[in-house]
């Protein structure tokens, strides 16, 4: 049996802002010491699958390989890179098309979320060999997770009792009001739709085109006008745009007649909200769930999460059941029964056009990051770090001047046309309007402390004149 796994990589996770921003969302968040991208990946790993495939926005294309080299044993990957978001019909079909094409279409494919936090690894890959056996049978299966509450977060499946054996799916329910939850709760006849699905390519692609042909013919437009590059499918902005905007569920799975579920015998969160986070975390005696050297007084039932620069003590008095989540650029504090309505601070910050929803506080670019540590008017203070062999572009600036102190590692600094090499505690200054390029030239990571003056200071003045990344 030919197994592979395919990772949904994908969605901005805005309820978990402001950790999770756009252009770094809530896959690359670390839970335990791992990304949840990393989790996704290497749980697929656990049931003896060896390769990947990850479908993620083409923007994520540098944070997702990032990821992969941090797994102790890197998997074979081939990433499909979407120039926009399509929801889960179009990325579950589009992987089947390039599953079959490219490894055959008997090959039973595991669909993973990477936003999911599964626990108990060994209970997951028992779960996953039954509906491996399934799937090898022409079934699609979703897997089932037994609901502990009446959660209005979640779809709903329905079969006729709730037992520890698969069963034929009667139908999906998108997600129910409190009401009609609790009145799943109590028939004993729901699951939690957990996202989590295993079919062959030939399978789904049938179902496809009996249910949804329409979805089917767009994404093999989609197909047709890709290319590989780097082990990479890009597509075509405009054909890949035109696939319809629709979720695996309503267009297929709520449709189709050989739907299994497999009940899940491991403990599951899609870490949809803060207060999933800290469910996710060990609580100390008062239900708290804050860095180590905290101190708390009077203080029940709260989740502290804090993103500094440097040191910072989080302390606490008199407070309940509330969430602090605190980065270097936002400041979130919110009631634990209100953490489903965080959106509605981003739809506050997008109306202001800020740019507090898209960019986190460090920013993630091809060559390494950089985080802005001061600012006031008239000069800036960063913290860059570049990767081993990586180059930042050639690049000039209208309004302000540079001064670059290396801090570690080999830095060659380029200035008009002369190269110096930069050692830690060296500095060089970059005249306005100077072209100018930044090498890390060692075998470790470089990083520099940058201040900028000048009249503007935006991460817009920048005139590149040559680029790696192709940005030039």
């Amino acid at each position: 049996m030919r197994l592979l796994s395919v990772v949904l990589s994908g969605g901005a996770g805005s309820r978990l802002w402001p950790l999770s921003r756009q252009a770094f969302p809530k896959p690359f968040m670390k839970l335990g010491g791992s990304t949840l991208l990393q989790k996704a990946v290497e749980r697929g790993q656990a049931c003896g699958i060896g390769d990947v495939m990850i479908v993620t926005n083409k923007d994520y294309v540098f944070l997702t390989k990032d990821v992969l080299k941090q797994i102790a044993d890197p998997p074979q990957a081939t990433l499909l890179l979407e120039p926009k978001g399509r929801n889960t019909a179009p990325a579950i079909i589009l992987a089947a098309l390039q599953c079959q094409r490219q490894i055959g279409g008997d090959t039973v494919m595991l669909v993973l979320s990477a936003d999911h936090l599964v626990p108990d690894v060994e209970a997951f890959v028992a779960s996953a060999s039954q509906a491996f056996r399934l799937a090898s049978q022409g079934a699609l299966v979703v897997f089932g997770v037994t609901p502990t509450s009446p959660d209005t977060g979640y779809g709903y499946v329905e079969v006729a009792n709730a037992s520890r054996e698969s069963q034929p799916v009667r139908r999906f329910i998108e997600k129910p009001d409190l009401q009609t939850a609790q009145d799943f709760l109590a028939t004993g006849r729901y699951y939690w739709n957990s996202g989590m699905f295993c079919f062959t390519a030939d399978a789904i692609i049938a179902a496809f085109d009996t249910h949804a042909p329409d979805v089917l013919a767009a994404a093999r437009r989609a197909m047709d006008t890709s290319r590989m590059v780097d082990e990479a499918i890009q597509f075509d902005a405009h054909t890949f745009g035109l696939q319809p905007d629709i979720s695996i569920d309503y267009a297929v799975m709520e449709r189709a007649d050989n739907v299994q579920v497999v009940p899940a015998k491991f403990a599951w969160s899609d870490v949809g909200t803060w207060p999933s986070v800290a469910k996710a975390h060990p609580s100390d005696s008062s239900g708290n769930t804050m860095p180590p050297d905290s101190v708390a007084i009077d203080t029940t039932g709260t989740h502290a999460h804090v993103e500094s620069h440097g040191p910072k003590l989080v302390a606490t008095l008199g407070i309940h059941d509330l969430v602090i989540v605190d980065t270097p650029d936002a400041l979130l504090v919110a009631h634990k029964s209100s953490a489903q309505d965080v959106k509605k601070i981003i739809e506050a910050l997008k109306a202001r056009n800020h740019e507090a929803i898209n960019l986190p506080a460090t920013v993630h670019r091809p060559w390494g990051t950089y985080a802005s540590l001061k600012e006031e008017h008239g000069y800036k203070v960063k913290r860059i770090t570049v990767k081993p062999g990586q180059s930042l572009s050639l690049q000039y600036h209208h309004h302000r001047a540079e001064h670059w102190v290396v801090v570690q590692g080999a830095a060659m600094v380029q200035i008009g046309d002369a190269e110096y090499q930069t050692m830690p505690g060296e500095y060089r200054y970059i005249p306005l309007k100077e072209k100018h390029r930044l090498t890390n030239i060692g075998e470790d990571e470089l990083v520099l402390v940058e201040v900028q003056c000048g009249t503007y200071l935006g991460e817009d003045d920048i005139v590149r004149l040559a680029d790696t990344y192709g940005r030039a």
